[in-house]
């Protein structure tokens, strides 16, 4: 499988080349030269398959022939060895449980599936590569997880100081080994500015590719939650629309991609906090970057999705055919917090404020009789410990993937600009 940039599709690189630059030489994110439907007999007899063999089947064209079936089945293996509950919450919305992994965080498994590949491409090279990722939340615990110890690979996390959860940056900045957290002065956005910059800066020294969603091997996996909550609730006979809690567009544009292999969706709803970039977009038609704005559902605190314009690829840049199948809302702090208690009160359910910014989205949307509505749980509610106690008055208990962080000394280098972070990479 080949890769075109979007910033100029002359720009063509295979999987590996893919992954390991993150981003192509003109800044412009990666795309697939071809997308092949699942064969129609798949996705009917899709409740047959383990969920190892769907995601072998979902991403085995767009590695190609560079990784061979075996490695890849094996990777795949240890990048979802647990569970993607769907879990009724009313008669006619369920939630998609994405936070079994070690992190209790979605991005777990784009995490592990881009680090057991790149470790794969290190098999015979003693070249090291520094993984270069910003973070706007639960992006730097897994991927920090997903990576460490990993073989010739050096991993930089870039987060916002003050806007992560306590919880969040601790899964990020107590590991040590081969993960280094720098504190940024500013917000999400100046992360990602910066990790942009640096990829095009000839004067860096190490090799860097990136872990966010920007990387195909971390945005491409997440295509498997989809299929694994259609197995689930296929018996129904009902349409389905996600509502996907959305920050960097990268879960979201997965489902889009979903739907292009085949799989029976009605529509996606991007649900977003108040940083609206994307509402107001469909609204007007001006699409209309801004600093991003610190919420209680930080993950997704983000200006200017970078994977939006993979979206507008999908639908061939075309407003009107994207206006039809993206539906998009915004919601605040206090929308957030009524629809934890509300989703709490009906079904004792406790979401985080991601998972019930996505609720707020199916309820905006409107359901019919014949639709079941999933709204994706981005993350465990643990995660929030302060919101969810302060809205809702409930002890949440803390898993053992949490506790083991708790106890563990922060460490993080602060920086104020990307000078800093040259000056860093190039020590």
């Amino acid at each position: 499988m080949k890769y075109f940039s979007l910033s100029n599709n002359e720009i063509v690189f295979p999987f590996k080349e893919a992954v390991i630059k993150g981003l192509a030489p003109d800044r412009g994110l990666f795309f697939p030269e071809s997308i092949t439907p699942l064969p129609k007999a798949f996705i009917e007899n899709i409740e047959a398959y383990s969920n190892v063999d769907i995601a072998f089947e979902i991403i085995k064209q767009f590695v190609g022939e560079e990784i061979p079936e075996k490695v890849l089945k094996q990777i795949i293996e240890e990048t979802i060895p647990f569970d993607f509950p769907v879990i009724p919450i009313t008669e006619n919305v369920s939630t998609l449980e994405l936070f079994h992994g070690p992190t209790m965080a979605f991005k777990d498994v784009g995490a592990k599936f881009m680090a057991k590949c790149l470790e794969y491409f290190n098999e015979e090279s003693n070249e090291e590569v520094t993984v270069l990722v910003a973070t706007s939340g639960d992006t730097g615990g897994a991927v920090a997880n997903g990576f460490l110890g990993t073989k010739g690979v050096n991993v930089v996390i870039l987060y916002p100081s003050g806007k992560v959860s306590d919880i969040q940056e601790r899964q990020l900045t107590t590991l040590g080994q081969n993960i280094t957290a720098l504190e940024v002065d500013g917000v999400f956005d100046d992360c990602q500015e910066m990790v942009k910059t640096a990829f095009l800066d000839e004067e860096i020294k190490p090799n860097l590719t990136s872990a966010n969603s920007i990387n195909i091997a971390r945005w491409l996996p997440q295509m498997f939650y989809f299929f694994f909550a259609y197995k689930q609730l296929k018996s129904q006979h009902k349409e389905i629309v996600f509502s996907v809690p959305s920050g960097n567009f990268g879960n979201i544009c997965a489902g889009f991609m979903a739907q292009k292999l085949g799989l029976p969706v009605r529509h996606l709803v991007a649900a977003t906090n108040v940083n609206d970039t994307v509402p107001n977009f469909l609204k007007s038609g001006q699409y209309d970057a801004k600093p991003s704005i610190a919420t209680i559902s930080n993950a997704m605190d983000v200006g200017n999705p970078s994977n939006f314009v993979r979206i507008q690829q999908i639908f061939d840049n075309h407003f009107d055919k994207l206006k039809e199948h993206l539906f998009s809302y915004s919601f605040s702090d206090e929308d957030t917090r009524m629809a934890m208690k509300e989703i709490h009160s009906d079904s004792n359910y406790v979401a985080d404020p991601h998972g019930a910014v996505g609720y707020l989205g199916l309820k905006t949307y409107g359901l019919k009789e014949n639709q079941i509505g999933v709204f994706l749980e981005t993350a465990h509610p643990v995660k929030f410990l302060d919101v969810v106690k302060n809205t809702l008055n409930v002890d949440v208990e803390i898993p053992s993937q949490i506790q083991k962080v708790m106890d563990r000394e922060k460490e993080r280098i602060p920086i104020k600009s990307y000078e800093d972070l040259k000056g860093f990479l190039n020590s």
